[in-house]
C-alpha cells in the first residue's frame, strides 16, 4: 500500500485528477478502452468535477459505481444521481455508464439482472474506494448479514446487503470482482479518517473492518490518497 498525503483536498483532487487520466489514457491507448470504477458520497464530487473538466476520449471510456443504495436513479441519495450530476457531464458526458439499479421488488430480487448487466466486463483500469468511519467499503458493512458472501473469493460479481448501522438495502459489487482492477485507490479526507485508516492497518480481522481485505492484499496495487482538510 502506498500512502500520498496532501497538504488540502485541492492539492489531493488535482493529483488524483492527473493520476486517473494518465490511467484512463494508457488503457485506451492500449486496449481500446477503460474501465474506471468510482465511489459515491460528499468526498469525490470535486474530483468527479475535475475529471469532467478535462478532454480525453471518454466515449471510450465505461463507468461504474462500486455500490449504491437500492433507489431509483433519479432519488436524492442515489449515487448514480451523484455521478451523472457532477462526472458525466461535459467532456465526460459521452463516457458509458453502468447502472446497478434495476426496477424489482427489492435490492435482493433486482441481483440477477444487475448481475447479467455486469457480466461480460473485462477488469477494471482503476477502482476508486471510500471508506466509513467502521471500516467499511463499498456497501461491504461489518454489520451486513451477507459480509462473509460478499468477502468469499469465490464470491458473485455483484450482491444485495442490508446494513442495520446505515439506511436503505444495497447493491455492491463483491471484494472478488472490485479486486480484478489494475490498480486500487482509496480516497479519504478528515483527519479521523486517517485514525480509522492507521487502525485498520494494525490489525488483519477482515470482518471487523472490511477495508482491511483491501489494505492488506498484495495482489493489486493500491494507493491511499489523504488529506486532513
Amino acid at each position: 500500500m502506498q500512502l500520498q498525503q496532501f497538504v488540502n483536498s485541492d492539492a489531493l483532487n488535482d493529483a488524483f485528477a492527473a493520476q486517473l487520466v494518465t490511467i484512463l489514457e494508457q488503457a485506451i491507448a492500449e486496449r481500446g478502452a477503460a474501465y474506471l470504477v468510482v465511489s459515491g458520497g460528499r468526498t469525490p464530487q470535486v474530483l468527479f468535477a475535475k475529471l469532467a473538466d478535462t478532454p480525453l476520449a471518454w466515449e471510450k471510456v465505461t463507468v461504474l459505481l462500486a455500490d449504491d443504495r437500492y433507489l431509483p436513479p433519479d432519488a436524492e441519495h442515489s449515487n448514480e444521481r451523484l455521478v451523472r450530476n457532477t462526472l458525466l457531464q461535459r467532456h465526460a458526458a459521452s463516457a458509458r455508464f453502468i447502472s446497478l439499479y434495476a426496477a424489482a421488488d427489492d435490492a435482493y430480487a433486482a441481483v440477477p439482472v444487475i448481475a447479467n448487466r455486469l457480466s461480460a466486463l473485462p477488469t477494471f483500469d482503476a477502482v476508486i474506494l471510500g471508506m466509513g468511519e467502521d471500516g467499511h467499503t463499498a456497501s461491504l458493512f461489518p454489520c451486513c448479514a451477507e459480509l462473509a458472501a460478499g468477502m468469499a473469493d469465490n464470491a458473485p460479481v455483484v450482491l444485495a446487503t442490508s446494513p442495520t448501522t446505515a439506511p436503505y438495502q444495497r447493491i455492491t459489487l463483491s471484494k472478488a470482482r472490485l479486486l480484478q482492477s489494475r490498480q486500487l485507490f482509496l480516497h479519504l479526507v478528515g483527519s479521523s479518517k486517517l485514525k480509522v485508516l492507521e487502525q485498520a492497518q494494525g490489525a488483519t480481522d477482515e470482518f471487523a473492518m472490511p477495508i482491511r481485505a483491501f489494505l492488506h492484499q498484495t495482489a493489486v496495487p493500491m494507493a491511499v490518497l489523504y488529506s486532513p482538510s
